[in-house]
């Protein structure tokens, strides 16, 4: 059976969200025999040798003086802030609590288009970021009992991802996006190599962690490359919104894996953060009809 462009654009979103929730998952789960510094340099060791290759086969290399180019070190900052702070939230948070405060990541993208990129943001859209925004709070709950610290860890990283993804879209267009990848992946190790000293040091890990490991690293660059296809292959107001699929795989894991039960505030929350980001990408495709219009008519008049 032959698939729309969009449809498997879709399946491949929902991949590669799946991929990465199993990462989360795995690397949540060896937090217990190691602490997040070396499981950063571990997992990113695979991963370097991985993308490294992948990168070399299609001679995607280029000099390490790229790293120097701003945007490659904006999108660098951002993801290492990201990476840390997200393994740190998920260390001591239930996996699903985490990943919906995650899925305010499209909103707080919005906001720094408009507010770095001075990208213009109407009304409508900036009402589903306050919602969103109204989400995170309610899985957050500040002055509430049931507030934990490492939550603001969570949303501080997301901060972080919007800087990365902001960035990112500044980047040469002469500079590949496999290397931007290896690039990024090998300056997380280091800083995970650095951090590992002061957060408890050196753990010699098991055969099975190992193992686990080079699974993450695989299923990294299965997201990743699953990622690049889904948007090349449909529309991204189309594809987008099965970024939030991940939300639903980390219920699923977290419940089975670590017998983690979303309470109602984060089910209401994370359902205002979802509900709130597909109507943004509702929104980015109805301002973006005309232009498709008009680009139409000016192939149909030549």
């Amino acid at each position: 059976m032959l698939l729309s462009p969009n449809l498997r654009g879709s399946l491949l979103m929902a991949a590669a969200m799946a991929a990465f929730s199993v990462t989360d998952a795995i690397s949540k789960f060896l937090t217990v025999q190691m602490n997040f510094g070396e499981l950063i340099l571990l997992r990113g060791m695979f991963a370097c040798v991985l993308i490294g290759a992948l990168a070399a086969h299609r001679r995607a290399m280029r000099p390490l003086r790229t790293l120097f180019v701003m945007p490659v070190a904006l999108r660098m900052c951002g993801e290492v802030g990201g990476t840390m702070l997200f393994l740190a939230a998920i260390t001591h948070l239930p996996l699903a609590n985490v990943s919906a405060i995650i899925q305010s990541l499209p909103l707080a993208i919005t906001l720094g288009a408009m507010l770095i990129l001075g990208e213009p943001v109407g009304w409508r859209r900036w009402l589903a970021i306050a919602a969103g925004f109204v989400g995170v709070l309610i899985i957050v709950r500040p002055g509430a009992e049931g507030f934990d610290q490492f939550a603001l860890l969570a949303l501080v990283s997301v901060a972080f991802y919007a800087l990365r993804d902001i960035a990112t879209k500044q980047i040469p267009a002469e500079i590949p996006a496999l290397f931007v990848t290896f690039l990024t992946t090998l300056v997380v190790t280091v800083v995970g190599g650095v951090l590992m000293v002061p957060l408890g040091g050196w753990t010699a890990p098991s055969g099975a962690a190992l193992g686990l490991l080079a699974l993450a690293a695989v299923l990294v660059l299965i997201g990743y490359q699953c990622i690049i296809l889904a948007l090349r292959a449909g529309d991204i107001s189309a594809v987008a919104p099965f970024r939030y699929t991940q939300l639903l795989w980390a219920m699923l894991l977290g419940y089975l894996v670590f017998g983690d039960t979303p309470d109602g505030a984060m089910v209401v929350g994370a359902s205002i953060i979802v509900l709130s980001g597909i109507y943004a990408f509702h929104r980015e495709r109805v301002r973006n009809r005309p232009l498709a219009t008009s680009v139409s008519s000016l192939r149909d008049g030549l």
